[in-house]
């Protein structure tokens, strides 16, 4: 998996996964175009962490999907079609501001400065049969020193649960879409 080579080495992860009737493609094809606007929940929790591309969190006819987020905050470490897609992004997370450092993607393998942390997302794909996929998404977390370890701990006692709940609406979201497509 790319997750392993970007972020062979974390302190803090979280999976989730979902069995989905439809294709590869399909699944792939949902998730690429999955808008998060179409959920309050991923919106209003995406908006209260200042992730969100707009200035509310009221319904709005800009998209925002996995791609858009890339624009501000998270590069694409790599990707398989119809397999995975790997997201990245390093800053101070705990911080109000986020301290976001914009990287490439063999930049983000090499970073490590002191205080910051580097976080890796990935979204895989795999055939369990002819008309079944398994979808996962699995966030690492690594944390670049004592300090940055300590406030991330603190930080993330708080906010997993909500992360997880934006993970798991993703994942139903694109069982939705690709079962409705298939």
């Amino acid at each position: 998996m790319l997750i392993d080579e970007f972020l062979p080495v974390y302190d803090f992860d979280e999976k989730h996964e979902i069995k989905i009737r439809a294709s590869a493609e399909k699944v792939s094809a949902a998730l690429e175009s999955l808008d998060f606007n179409e959920s309050a929940v991923i919106r209003s929790l995406l908006w209260l962490r200042g992730l969100s591309a707009k200035d509310d969190c009221s319904e709005s006819s800009k998209a925002s999907t996995l791609r858009d987020m890339t624009k501000s905050y998270f590069v694409v470490l790599g990707e398989k079609p119809n397999e995975e897609i790997l997201l990245g992004i390093a800053g101070k997370f705990w911080t109000l501001a986020g301290d976001v450092q914009k990287l490439q993607a063999e930049e983000f393998r090499a970073f490590a400065k002191e205080g910051y942390a580097k976080a890796a997302w990935n979204f895989t794909l795999s055939e369990d049969s002819e008309r079944e996929v398994c979808l996962k998404t699995e966030t690492r977390v690594q944390c670049l020193g004592a300090a940055s370890q300590e406030s991330f701990r603190f930080y993330w006692w708080f906010i997993k649960p909500f992360s997880g709940w934006i993970r798991q609406e993703m994942l139903r979201l694109v069982k939705q879409k690709a079962e409705a497509a298939a």
